[in-house]
């Protein structure tokens, strides 16, 4: 039989080498962890829930959770926490699902503001999450605890992969890239990417079309977000509202990821990418 190691241990193992053989972290490293931000006070305790589950995994370097936006710490507090721990190379890990304006500007212009600030220190920025293995296999999880509540047979059954929306290309790609790989996981009738926000197709639109399909009996609405937030409830509310118009369709909602071990893994793995100089 067997034994297959949990996300944050199978990481661990091949942390402490990148993909040359050199050590990643050096003497006077730490890692900035770089949250979104969020009004929701169940969000921002799961966002700092992940970063003690990093700093306790992490334990050669000084680990500092900091936010983009709306809270604080701020990216420029957090800076400011890891220099006063002595820190001289910033190892910044986005924790953002995708590659769009805030990875690829915002994240990077704060991170500017803050060396020029401190002429001592440096700092690089790992990618996105994206698809990151352990975070398919959440993925996975999470829409097969939706399966299991479905009363409908695979054949009868609709996957809607829920993006929040960028006007980034590359990252509305990244959206439709995911629910591909999705359909080759799992089988269903139907599996279809939507968008809450800035991106077509919308969540709404796409659920009215599938619910009207007669063939249809249960929908699958898969928010692919971090944490409990504005965002999630307005999802829910739109399903909800779909749900009205077809009371003999079942629609379950799936669970958004959370500070689970496998995102933990993720972020490793992201650092694990950036090669020493």
């Amino acid at each position: 039989m067997s034994t297959r190691l949990d996300p944050l241990a199978d990481v661990s193992l091949r942390l402490a080498e990148n993909r040359k053989g050199k050590m990643l972290f050096e003497p006077g490293d730490g890692v900035l962890l770089i949250g979104h931000g969020t009004r929701d006070q169940q969000g921002t305790r799961q966002f700092f829930e992940l970063g003690d589950r990093l700093a306790s995994c992490l334990t050669q370097v000084p680990v500092q959770s900091c936010l983009l936006e709306l809270q604080s710490p701020t990216i420029a507090e957090g800076w400011e926490a890891l220099r006063a721990k002595s820190v001289r190379r910033v190892l910044a890990a986005p924790l953002l699902l995708f590659s769009a304006g805030h990875a690829k500007s915002d994240i990077p212009d704060a991170l500017n503001g803050c060396m020029a600030e401190s002429s001592l220190m440096t700092w690089r920025e790992a990618r996105p999450l994206s698809r990151a293995p352990e975070l398919l296999r959440l993925v996975i999880k999470r829409l097969d605890e939706s399966m299991l509540q479905t009363n409908a047979s695979s054949d009868a059954t609709a996957i809607v992969m829920v993006g929040r929306g960028s006007f980034d290309p590359c990252a509305q790609a990244d959206m439709k890239l995911l629910t591909h790989w999705v359909s080759g996981q799992r089988k269903a009738a139907k599996i279809s990417t939507a968008f809450y926000a800035m991106a077509h197709p919308r969540l709404p639109v796409v659920l009215r079309r599938i619910a009207a399909d007669k063939s249809i009996e249960s929908i699958i609405v898969q928010p692919h977000l971090l944490f409990e937030g504005a965002l999630y409830q307005s999802i829910l509310k739109q399903v909800d509202e779909v749900a009205s118009e077809f009371p003999t369709k079942q629609f379950v909602v799936s669970g958004y990821l959370g500070p689970e071990p496998e995102v933990a893994a993720s972020i490793m793995r992201r650092l694990n990418l950036l090669k020493t100089p």
